[in-house]
């Protein structure tokens, strides 16, 4: 029987356009995954993501995920 660790998981929705924001913002959206606004994506909760998430908080929206399984 093999034991089951939950993982922390972010589901992180775009909420607003890139267009008029430095390139830099630009390229952590699309290295997030988000293409277009209220597009979302599950991404694991690690330092790297949290430090990504930090940069453009004025863009996006952060929800933790509970119960996931892996």
């Amino acid at each position: 029987m093999t034991k089951k660790k939950n993982i922390t998981m972010l589901r992180v929705t775009q909420i607003r356009s890139a267009i008029g924001y430095r390139e830099k913002a630009k390229r952590t959206l699309e290295a997030l995954g988000l293409k277009r606004i209220r597009h979302t994506v599950v991404l694991p909760d690690n330092p790297a993501i949290r430090g990504m998430l930090k940069t453009i908080p004025y863009l996006v929206k952060v929800e933790e995920v509970e119960n996931v399984s892996e």
